[in-house]
């Protein structure tokens, strides 16, 4: 535990949170929460809490959060993944807050989509100029849902349904789906998809995208041979259209 739970610590230079920003910070410990919580409140932020990953995800998607400060080492989802499905639908910056401090925890999580990284035992004020820097950037969030034909994709629940019956998703046809989902109208080119969901090195294995890209059309799709969404463009990549 690395910060007094009672008081807030001074931070006399600091500014209110601009037009009461949204917070959502996770952690399963107690006594960090309400540290937090009083901390943030103090200076006008509206503050969200959540003990695990899935009530996370679940908060973030009832009330999209402007920034989320996440603690790596929850009880249930490991942070990163709570961090890759939020980066699914959500823009909004993730400051890491974690007692983990090699160098191999903070690139995963930079990898993964978030935004900064700070360690515990940590600074107060710190974390509160850290949270200021992240919100000065454009933090709008995608649609939590999204419509293909029939079929309702829920992004922050990770569940499409085609009117009461469940559509599953392999992961790596939802790390696809959220890709082309986050670029509406806009072609992701071929060698970024593979570098993005496979890593460096997979450039050339373009029948990897071609297979999974199949499938989601199988599952998505009003006519797979003609589809109206996720659409191919020869040579070059694939579109979400809306």
């Amino acid at each position: 535990m690395a910060v007094a739970a009672e008081a807030p610590e001074c931070d006399p230079g600091a500014s209110a949170a601009p037009s009461r920003a949204r917070v959502l910070v996770v952690d399963d410990e107690p006594a960090m929460l309400r540290a937090l919580r009083i901390n943030l409140w103090v200076r006008k932020y509206d503050v969200a809490t959540a003990a695990t990953g899935q009530e996370a995800l679940a908060e973030a998607g009832r009330r999209p959060p402007d920034a989320v400060i996440l603690d790596l080492g929850l009880p249930d989802l490991d942070g990163i993944e709570v961090i890759r499905r939020l980066r699914g639908w959500s823009r909004a910056p993730v400051i890491v807050l974690s007692g983990r401090a090699g160098p191999g925890d903070k690139i995963a999580a930079l990898d993964a989509g978030a935004d900064d990284y700070v360690t515990k035992p940590f600074s107060m004020g710190e974390l509160l100029a850290r949270l200021r820097a992240a919100l000065r950037r454009d933090a709008a969030a995608l649609p939590v849902r999204v419509r293909i034909g029939t079929r309702e994709i829920d992004l922050a629940a990770h569940t499409v349904l085609d009117g009461s019956k469940a559509v599953r998703l392999t992961p790596t046809q939802w790390r696809l789906l959220e890709i082309l989902l986050r670029h509406p109208g806009q072609l992701v080119a071929t060698q970024r998809l593979l570098t993005e969901i496979w890593g460096p090195g997979y450039e050339r294995y373009t029948n990897y995208l071609r297979v999974h890209m199949s499938g989601l059309r199988r599952k998505l799709e009003t006519d797979p041979s003609r589809p109206r969404h996720l659409l191919t463009e020869p040579g070059m990549g694939y579109r979400y259209q809306p």
